[in-house]
């Protein structure tokens, strides 16, 4: 009997290492490699990844490798730095006054993280009051490898539902409530949301899942805190 082969909009479970061509890790949702290479720590989180094909939950490359391979299967994709992290932009390298860092009371530094308008940079030097800030992703520019296992196909209607307001909305599971019947599904999440986007993301969540239809309600006070 042949193995049943991962389609577009499927939602799978997977295991990955990401690492760069000369062997360094850099990303891992296994917990023994992340202790092996010495990036382990208590605030990450380890453990099989669940992600809707071709909805972009991961690199776009990795995401496109995933199509027509084999649930069960180990394999290995080397992506270039425009199916990975993107190109190193010298738009995205910014020249700074220093008046502004000491306006917030912030010290600047070479390979300090700053956070400006949303956008995360690095500092690259200081120099007479002058700060260059580089906000190209560190790995921009550079080919990367993914070891991946695709460990199995989710087809459970509320796992699909949780996990993917989990990957794009970074709402924690625990905080995602939801009841299903007779091919709908109510969907409790602890934000105010508009209509407008939630009736959007409701029509999405359904074309995806195939259920009838998807709504959102409101969470009571009391069950955010649980």
């Amino acid at each position: 009997m042949e193995a049943e082969k991962v389609k577009l909009h499927d939602f799978i479970e997977i295991d990955y290492t990401g690492s760069l061509l000369d062997g360094t890790i850099f990303d891992t949702t296994e917990e023994r490699v992340a202790k092996e290479h010495g990036f382990f720590t208590n605030k990450m989180k380890f453990g099989p990844a669940t992600i809707c094909v071709g909805e972009q939950q991961v690199l776009p490359g990795l995401d496109f490798s995933l199509v027509d391979k084999e649930i069960g299967h180990h394999f290995t994709v080397k992506l270039s730095p425009e199916e990975a992290f993107g190109k190193r932009d010298v738009k995205n390298i910014k020249i700074m006054p220093l008046s502004s860092f000491r306006e917030h009371e912030i010290q600047p530094v070479p390979g300090l993280q700053i956070d400006v308008d949303g956008q995360r940079g690095t500092v690259s030097s200081v120099s007479g009051g002058r700060v260059i800030v580089n906000f190209n992703h560190p790995l921009s520019g550079k080919e990367v490898e993914y070891k991946v296992h695709i460990i199995k196909k989710i087809t459970d209607h509320k796992e699909q539902i949780v996990s993917f307001l989990n990957s794009s909305m970074q709402i924690p599971e625990k905080q995602i409530k939801v009841e299903i019947a007779e091919g709908k599904a109510e969907v409790k999440i602890p934000l105010a949301l508009p209509e407008q986007i939630t009736a959007a993301i409701g029509k999405k969540l359904a074309e995806l899942t195939g259920l009838e239809e998807i709504k959102f309600g409101k969470m009571e006070q009391v069950e955010k805190h649980k």
